[in-house]
This record gives C-alpha cells, structure tokens and sequence, in this order.
C-alpha cells in the first residue's frame, strides 16, 4: 500500500474532532441597513408628535411664567397704591401716628409676599398638572392620592391652618404692628416680630411671648388712637374742695406747657370730681388724654407734681405725715374696751346654765 494511501486511511478511522462553541453571529451590512431603515421611518413618522408635544409644553412654560410675573407684578402695584392712598388720607396727627411710613411699609412687605406666594403656588401648579397631561399621563389617581393626601394633612395640621389664616387676616387687617403694645389675653406686651403662624411679645419683665395667632381670641391695642391717665388723689374728708381742684388745676396747666409733656398730653388735664365720699377721707379722679402708650409716664408725672402741690398748699393726704400746727384727731377712750360679756355676772341665765353640775352623792 502507498504510503499516502495509509495515511488517508488512518486519518478517515481517526475519531472525528468535536464542535468548537457556537460564534455570535456578526451582522451583516444588509442587517444594520435594514436596521437603519425601520429607525429612520420610526423616526419620521413620530417626528411630528414630539414636535407638537415639545411646542405645547414649551407654550406652557412660557405663559405660566408670563402670567406669574404679570400678577406678581399687578399685586405689588395693587399694595403699593393701597398704602398711597392711606398716606395721603393721613392729614391729622392721630391719623399719621396710626398709619406711619415704616407701618405701611411693613404691612406691605407682609401683604405683598403672602399675596405673591399664593399667586406663584397657583399658577405653576396648574402649569405642571398642564404639562403631565400633555405627556397623555392619567391625572385622575394623582389628583385621587393628592385630595385623599390633602384632607388627611388637613386634620392632622389643622391648628396650623388656623394659625396661618389667622395671621393673614390680622395682617389685612392691621390689627397690630411692630412696636406696639397690646394686650392678647393670654399674653401683653410690645410686638417685636409678626409672623403668619406666630406673634412675638416683648413683656414687662424682659420676658419673650411666641403667641399663636389662632389661640388669640381677642386683641388690645394699647397704640391705636389715645390712651387716657387717670389719677385717683385721696385726701382728708375736712380739706377744701375748692382749694384742692384749683390746685391740680393749676398743676395740670403748668405741666401741659413743658417739654416733653404737651406733646404727650392730647388734652386738658381735668378735675372730673369726687369719684367717692368716706368718713375719713375723699377721692378726687383726676384725669387727661394722652399719646398712645404714654398713660402710665403721664400718671407717674401727674402724681408726682400734685404731690409736690399738695405739700406746698397745706393739703394733706390720707396716709401721709402729721402737718404741724394743726390738731390731731381724738383718739377713742372706748377704743381698746371690750364689749360686756353676759358671763360677768354669775346670776345671769348663761352662767348658770355654764356652770358645772355638782357631783351626786353616793353616801348612804
């Protein structure tokens, strides 16, 4: 046998060599044609879908900015004419101290932002619920979950609600501002910072209230209009009356004429009479229309002058020192006796009936 017969002969009885692993097939350029041509139609006949979304969504945007600046802008304006308009109706002395440039000035820095605020809130939430719908999203269950989401806050923030709307009404309003005095029931002081959830008080003693506007049921405004000092003088049951009101007559002329006090006093300082008659003494009410806020430094002045007065007229008050030369008063030999005790005499029917039974007898 030729040697290349044997050869073939072992190489065709040799087991046959096993498979090698499957190759990942390579695309052919027929394929990524192919390929290229179904994205290309995808492409064009969808192109005018995403233009049309992308033209509504931008229209969207650009009127809810438009419109948000056109009603922030309306609302400054509206606010800033409001507070003109007050200004120029300020023509008296009280008007101008109720509404001065720094009050309108905050009240309508605190107008304005809330005001903005709600606009801005409004008008770019219905520009996104727009936009969603424009993606053809379903806005039924999300409008479903935020009204469901809304009552459950609703309960559960409730006494913020309150205090938040409380806090926009008293701004409207101007019930009160910074730097003034008011009484809150539940707390007084001056007003250092008004907040729409909360009011800040400085006390008499340094102290500091956070008041919540929804638990205050009703304000005081010590700052607002006038306030009046009244002054109650007492003094002895014999004085003349006469010579005691021309006194603080005279006292209350004089003192409206210095500095600082005519400008604190917004009237006469007036006798209005006996406020009540004892056997012992008399009171004499005293009273004057002061600036806001002033009563208490007007009374303090007040009492001090009538009491000056008062030493230097003869006058005694009720309470005070001996003024010498005039007699004093009796005293009450009967003061310091008791009063007789049906117990003194030993016949009467109570001291028989108190005194003790005598022991029985027992001897027979």
């Amino acid at each position: 046998m030729p040697l290349s017969a044997a050869v073939l002969s072992a190489a065709g009885s040799s087991p046959s060599p096993s498979p090698s692993p499957t190759a990942p097939a390579v695309p052919s350029l027929q394929d990524a044609q192919k390929s290229a041509t179904n994205a290309a139609g995808w492409v064009e006949e969808n192109w005018s879908t995403w233009l049309a979304i992308g033209l509504r969504v931008l229209l969207i945007v650009v009127i809810a900015v438009v419109l948000r600046a056109m009603v922030r802008r309306a609302i400054t304006k509206l606010v800033d004419r409001m507070n003109r308009r007050v200004g120029t109706g300020a023509s008296t002395a009280l008007s101008g101290l109720l509404v001065n440039a720094e009050r309108r000035r905050q009240r309508s820095e605190a107008i304005g932002s809330v005001l903005r605020s709600v606009a801005s809130f409004v008008v770019l939430g219905t520009a996104a619920l727009m936009v969603l719908g424009t993606f053809q999203i379903n806005l039924a269950p999300l409008l479903a979950s935020a009204g469901v989401a809304g009552v459950a806050i609703g309960f559960g923030a409730r006494n913020l609600v309150t205090d938040f709307l409380s806090g926009v009404f008293m701004i409207l309003e101007d019930q009160y501002g910074v730097g003034d005095s008011i009484d809150a029931g539940v707390a007084s002081g001056e007003v250092i910072e008004v907040g729409l959830r909360v009011t800040k008080l400085r006390g008499d003693n340094g102290e500091i209230w956070y008041v919540r506007n929804g638990e205050v049921k009703r304000i005081g405004n010590l700052s607002q209009g006038w306030s009046t000092a009244g002054v109650d003088v007492t003094v002895r049951s014999d004085e003349d009356l006469d010579k005691v009101k021309e006194t603080i007559a005279a006292v209350g002329e004089r003192m409206g004429k210095e500095e600082p006090w005519n400008e604190m006093l917004w009237g006469p300082i007036e006798v209005l009479g006996l406020d009540s008659v004892l056997l012992d003494s008399m009171v004499v009410r005293v009273s004057a229309k002061t600036m806001p806020g002033k009563s208490l430094t007007v009374e303090r002045e007040l009492r001090w002058r009538i009491k000056r007065a008062f030493d230097a007229a003869d006058i005694q008050i009720v309470g005070g020192p001996e003024i010498p030369g005039q007699p004093a008063a009796a005293a009450d030999p009967t003061a310091g006796v008791a009063a007789p005790s049906a117990y003194a005499s030993t016949v009467s029917p109570q001291s028989v009936a108190a005194s003790p039974i005598p022991p029985t007898s027992t001897t027979k």
